[in-house]
């Protein structure tokens, strides 16, 4: 192994670990019923999603919404506020009063990447928003497609096709400067290949030029892959989580392959206005463990490859610190620049 590629993965293993935070404040005892209504309840909830209705984040957000609608809130709606990578939605919830009115549920990209793959955010990740609970937890994938050769089965034998045929050695990935982009840079680093970069604006058109064969490799959100594992021609061949996944337990790690260094679990997590104080966080948090018990809410969460991960608004606080510390450093050795 080369110096280069050495520092790299030093500087990878540093910032990703063994095992993510995230795995450890999962929601503790089976599902129950819905949450007991407080007195008095908030009059209108609005829960902000920077995501179009319909995928992941914004369904998440409806079945929470749901939970707490005439419990913690006489009505509770989400506000899709789409655009900017999903920035458009903090800059709506960072103006709002700090009652407890207003929720932002965001991935971790926007509080722990971004900083680092941003010159100039139009938000302060940390004094602009007021952590209240994790949400759910998920794993990142890697698969190929028809393009490539049958034969191909772990992620060994990626590397060793990909350098066989440089001049098809490409990956997709939902966009440029996600943490599915930064992962294949990994790998392509890890395993000293020339796999070139294929940004998408999402997960879906990515996966559809993956069964397409348009696309050697995408590396997604594991739950956007499985509605189309039984009938497309996808082959899964690692997961990047510190343990494998519940919904494919037979598709080993990247550790396990011998990546040691590539750990990666996304996150989705609720936030309040910065302003917010004690009480209101508290009051937030109460409801959204309840909601994230709730046993409609924990089987849609299943339907998405998700794992439902309430949390004190202290852990996932110093969970943010941690990832954004980590990712820091990857952006940092991979060289990226901030756009």
């Amino acid at each position: 192994m080369d110096t280069t590629r050495r520092q790299f993965l030093g500087h990878a293993g540093a910032a990703l670990g063994a095992a993510w935070f995230a795995r450890g404040v999962a929601r503790a005892g089976p599902p129950g019923d819905k949450p007991v209504p407080i007195d008095p309840p908030i009059e209108t909830l609005r829960i902000v999603i920077g995501f179009a209705a319909g995928g992941s984040g914004d369904l998440l957000a409806r079945s929470v919404a749901e939970s707490l609608h005439g419990t913690h809130a006489r009505t509770a709606l989400v506000d899709n506020r789409i655009g900017a990578g999903g920035q458009l939605a903090l800059l709506s919830m960072k103006t709002a009063p700090a009652d407890g009115s207003t929720l932002l549920l965001t991935p971790s990209s926007m509080l722990t990447l971004f900083p680092h793959t941003y010159r100039q955010l139009p938000y302060d990740p940390l004094r602009d928003v007021a952590p209240v609970s994790l949400a759910c937890t998920f794993d990142l994938a890697f698969a190929v497609g028809p393009q490539v050769d049958a034969s191909v089965q772990t992620l060994a034998d990626f590397i060793a096709w990909a350098r066989a045929h440089p001049e098809l050695a490409n990956f997709g990935s939902p966009a440029t400067g996600s943490s599915t982009h930064f992962v294949g840079e990994m790998l392509a680093r890890a395993g000293n290949l020339p796999l070139r970069h294929v940004p998408y604006r999402g997960s879906r058109p990515a996966i559809v030029d993956l069964m397409g064969g348009q696309v050697a490799a995408v590396c997604t959100p594991l739950g956007d892959m499985l509605p189309h594992l039984q009938a497309g021609p996808i082959r899964l061949l690692g997961v990047c989580g510190s343990r494998r996944s519940r919904f494919v337990p037979e598709v080993p790690t990247f550790v396990e392959q011998g990546l040691r260094d590539i750990v990666a679990d996304g996150w989705y997590a609720f936030y309040l206005p910065g302003g917010a104080g004690p009480q209101v966080v508290q009051r937030a948090n109460a409801a959204l463990r309840g909601a994230l018990d709730d046993a409609q809410v924990v089987a849609m969460l299943a339907r998405m490859g998700f794992d439902p991960a309430g949390s004190s608004a202290a852990e996932l606080a110093a969970l943010q610190r941690r990832d954004t510390e980590r990712w820091g450093a990857v952006v940092k050795a991979l060289g990226f620049a901030a756009v």
